[in-house]
């Protein structure tokens, strides 16, 4: 029984190519959706064989990467690589406006298939998923060279195969409606309308529903024979198409088109930074720059603590990206770690978004992800991820192979999200600070009080929000002076209360970090309780010696806790030894060592020696 299994194993990496596939999915494939109590070993038992059959060099390519495996291979290492590669340079001689050459990838892209996927596969679920994908693949596929063709006026070529296809698929009415129009152009208006009706019978029988929006215009331009009048085929060298032709699709995409709007879904941004200028030209070069290997996104992921301004980096690199993501852009926010949205959430509003009817949205998690892939391929998309709180949030919205990208932004380095790249966005410096507060207040008040606006910015350690909201304060009470701001921040005993304004605060972002903390191993120290210590100490800076002379423990657990504070952002990563405190963090730790003693857990953290 193993050696079908191992092959259901092996055309599961395969057909999830450069892309992690989790334990979980795969023994859902192995077992049929009912794996035994063991699954999970004897998956693993069965990719040690795998690896063993395939000899050195080809099993190191099998990596195992958290939840599951990946398998990496090249572009051209595989059928459905070398397909994927046609389609986009399909789409990318299109834009060009070159629809012979694009027709003639897309030719290509079709000659590699070979009667129905996965036939061998002794695996149900695998080819009602993965199978499914890849018919629906290369069912797009065709039409986007029916599209071509009859872009090209190639109406007569094309006929036998629509009528084949048609057939095979009376109810999908993207064929049907091309069919139609080649029909017409040929001179065989009676057999287009005759098909129009036999469809609308079928589909009022079969769904109980009217033929869509796009099938009826097709309908009614033939019947007004007004915008669409027959001709004869155009010759190969001349493919432009004669005035008049409404029908044919815009140079700029070839692609079936539903009417519904490219997706343009991207926030408005304030202004930029003059500071985060560098960042910005980072973000934008992990996107646009190389060439990913077949069945990879260009991802980048822009991390750093709550309110450092991630996501409006983020947005300002999407918008400066708007003309080169051509088929739109999706976005969606995702809540971060207090309140996560799922894929099961965000996929059928991204769905719905990409002209899916919602009544026709599948209901099963695998299902919508295989057709959110089969929308997104081969189209050049930028999809937006704000505010992740982990990568296995956003694996199923990573979209199709080709021209496509993903830009993600969390307060976790998000370091299993394989492919990325990744851009620590830090606070900034004190040039930056002082752009940012003037841009709020106004320059002449800054430049009328410096002192005053380098004490504000240096007590708000760089961080944007809390420099935004102290500029809100500003402008909310027209009667102070930056210099009355100034001294209440520094001399407020509780200064997190002094950077709040209205339901924004820099409180509840640190609330959030130290939530998602754990404690780094059984037996290690919390590392909540070490940032409360340090809030005893009031020090800025510390080593993972000091704080094991605190706690009374090993200096490799006090490291392990500093580590998971630097991970969640609530500590600066150690420069010289030292574990570095900004004056926002060193009054939050103060206030979580107050909150501990008024709790009355009688711990002291200052312990002797």
């Amino acid at each position: 029984m193993s050696a079908p299994r191992q092959r259901v194993v092996m055309a599961a990496l395969l057909l999830n190519a450069n892309r992690v596939i989790s334990v979980d999915r795969i023994t859902e494939y192995v077992w049929d959706g009912a794996p035994p109590p063991s699954a999970a070993a004897t998956v693993r038992t069965y990719v040690m064989r795998l690896r063993q059959s395939l000899g050195e060099h080809a099993s190191a390519r099998i990596l195992t990467r958290a939840p599951g495996y990946l398998l990496e291979l090249g572009e051209h290492e595989s059928d459905l690589g070398q397909f994927t590669a046609h389609r986009r340079r399909a789409a990318e001689l299109a834009e060009r406006g070159d629809l012979e050459s694009s027709s003639a990838e897309l030719a290509e892209a079709l000659a590699l298939w070979r009667e129905e996927p996965l036939a061998d596969i002794p695996s149900r679920t695998l080819r009602d998923v993965e199978g499914r994908y890849l018919q629906e693949l290369r069912l797009q596929t065709m039409e986007l060279r029916f599209d071509a063709e009859l872009a090209l006026l190639r109406h007569a070529e094309i006929v036998p195969e629509l009528v084949r296809l048609v057939r095979e698929h009376p109810l999908r009415e993207a064929l049907v409606g091309k069919l139609m129009l080649a029909l017409f152009r040929s001179g065989r208006q009676s057999e287009a309308l005759d098909l129009y009706r036999r469809t609308r019978v079928l589909l009022v029988e079969q769904l109980g529903a009217e033929p869509g929006a796009d099938l009826r215009e097709v309908h009614r331009r033939i019947l007004s024979a007004h915008h669409d009048r027959p001709r004869t085929p155009a010759p190969r060298a001349q493919p432009a198409p004669a005035p008049g032709t409404a029908a044919a699709p815009a140079a700029a995409t070839v692609r079936e088109r539903s009417g519904w709007p490219d997706p343009a879904q991207l926030p408005s941004v304030p202004l930029p930074l003059a500071a985060r200028s560098d960042a910005l030209a980072r973000v934008r070069h992990f996107l646009t720059t190389g060439t990913m290997p077949a069945g990879m996104v260009a991802t980048a992921v822009v991390t750093g603590r709550g309110g450092v301004g991630k996501s409006a980096l983020a947005l300002h690199a999407a918008h400066t990206m708007r003309d080169s993501s051509v088929h739109g852009q999706l976005y969606a926010d995702l809540g971060g770690a207090e309140r996560p949205l799922t894929a099961r959430e965000v996929l059928p509003r991204f769905l719905a978004d990409l002209g899916v009817p919602r009544d026709e949205i599948p209901g099963e998690q695998s299902e919508r992800e295989s057709l959110y892939r089969s929308l997104t391929a081969g189209r050049r998309l930028l999809v937006v991820l704000d505010n992740a709180s982990g990568s296995a949030q956003v694996r199923p919205l990573i979209p199709g192979s080709g021209g496509s990208r993903l830009l993600v932004t969390s307060r976790r380095r998000l370091a299993d999200l394989e492919g990325a790249r990744t851009l620590l966005l830090g606070p900034l410096d004190e040039a930056g600070s002082l752009e940012l507060l003037g841009g709020i207040v106004g320059t002449a008040g800054v430049g009328g009080e410096p002192r005053a606006a380098r004490a504000v910015v240096t007590v708000c350690a760089g961080l944007p929000l809390a420099i935004r909201i102290a500029a809100t304060r500003l402008l909310e009470r027209p009667h102070w002076s930056i210099g009355h701001l100034a001294r209440r921040l520094t001399e407020a005993p509780r200064l997190l209360d002094e950077l709040c304004a209205g339901d924004v605060g820099v409180r509840p972002c640190l609330d959030a970090e130290v939530a998602g903390l754990r404690r780094t191993a059984p037996g290690g120290i919390d590392p909540a309780e070490v940032l409360a210590a340090l809030g005893t100490t009031g020090a800025s800076s510390v080593s993972s010696g000091e704080v094991a002379v605190l706690f009374g423990c090993p200096e490799a657990q006090a490291e392990e806790a500093l580590d998971s504070l630097v991970v969640a952002n609530l500590l600066d990563a150690p420069a010289g030894g030292r574990y570095r405190l900004d004056a926002l963090l060193r009054a939050y730790a103060r206030e979580r060592a107050q909150g501990a003693a008024v709790r009355g857990h009688g711990r002291s953290y200052m312990r002797a020696g």
